[in-house]
């Protein structure tokens, strides 16, 4: 294995999500093993937990991680990357001067530091975010721009990056930020492959937007909208019009849409769309068929329809999201 190393720094507080450490934390991971398998000579991550006191460390959770290093461990240890997770403690630990004054000068000398959800108070309160773009969990956004206003504070992303400050949304999408990170070091077959080993049902690219609903939506309790949900599902480059899910629903277009979008939370052609997208953008990843054949074969009808609907639902084209998270083989 290469003697080289990048040393990522994980800081664990009392109060601590610990999926905003555990799920970077495996990422990185991740890709050592993806560079094991394919034999190459990229210098490894070099994951490292650290704390207040070496020791360990209850999350907000009640599980308690093991912080196996001191803040001092790192003081003669060169650090590539430093990750402010986030959690219920962060508002606690970003308001102690010794924790906040560490955490700027490690940044200092860090090539990048990344926040996971609310992991950004602490990089505010080191005074790190100060005229820059940042985003974090999207209800803990305006208490963010509320204390600090020289932020600038974006709530929609899944993550941002700001020059060597990297921050994301909650929880899950700090996985999709050290992806990113990953894809940044490595290139995207590598990222792609432990997105793949980690079953990440997608790997979002940065612009999609927080409140994106997810496509394995709760089946509703009423069996009508149920069984247009399931023709929606079965074929979703079928004709799924209004009027056609309404006759299968057993009722009138005006109902069925009232219905639908009381259970639902959206309309059916919203709804159709972000399936249509979900099933284009597999289509994408896995296969070459052009995107003129993926519209098609989708229910888009045309590229440029499919091209708008991708837009509206991910934040990027459908020829961009190809080049960025088509499935490749890492060259062994």
């Amino acid at each position: 294995m290469p003697a080289r190393r990048r040393v990522v720094a994980f800081l664990a507080y009392p109060g601590v999500q610990p999926l905003d450490v555990v799920g970077p934390h495996e990422v990185f991971a991740g890709a050592n093993e993806a560079l094991d398998a394919a034999g190459r000579t990229d210098p490894r991550y070099d994951l490292r937990v650290v704390a207040a006191q070496a020791g360990p460390v209850t999350s907000e959770s009640g599980l308690r991680l093991d912080a196996p290093h001191g803040l001092r461990h790192l003081a003669r240890t060169p650090v590539d990357t430093l990750v402010l997770p986030g959690g219920s403690g962060a508002r606690t630990a970003a308001a102690d001067p010794a924790l906040t004054g560490w955490i700027a000068r490690t940044s200092a000398r860090s090539r990048r530091t990344v926040c996971v959800c609310s992991g950004t108070f602490l990089a505010a309160a080191a005074g790190l975010t100060d005229g820059r773009r940042v985003t974090t969990h999207w209800a803990r956004a305006a208490e963010l721009a509320r204390r600090h206003p020289a932020t600038d504070v974006d709530p929609d992303p899944i993550y941002v990056r700001d020059g060597d400050l990297w921050t994301s949304a909650g929880v899950t999408a700090g996985i999709d930020l050290a992806l990113a990170l990953v894809d940044d070091d490595l290139g995207a077959e590598v990222a792609q492959l432990v997105a793949r080993w980690l079953v990440v049902f997608l790997r979002r690219p940065g612009g999609q937007t927080q409140f994106a609903a997810p496509v394995w939506t709760e089946p509703v309790e009423r069996a009508p909208v149920r069984a247009a949900q399931d023709l929606v599902h079965a074929d979703p480059g079928a004709d799924l019009s209004v009027p056609t899910l309404a006759r299968h629903a057993g009722l009138s277009p005006r109902h069925f849409t009232r219905l639908f979008t009381s259970e639902v939370g959206e309309g059916p052609a919203r709804y159709v769309e972000r399936i249509r997208v979900d099933a284009a953008r597999r289509l994408l990843e896995s296969e070459r068929a052009g995107v003129a054949a993926v519209a098609a074969r989708c229910g888009f009808g045309t590229a440029e329809t499919m091209r708008r609907a991708f837009v509206r639902q991910l934040g990027v084209p459908p020829d961009h999201y190809r080049r960025h998270f088509a499935v490749r083989a890492v060259p062994a």
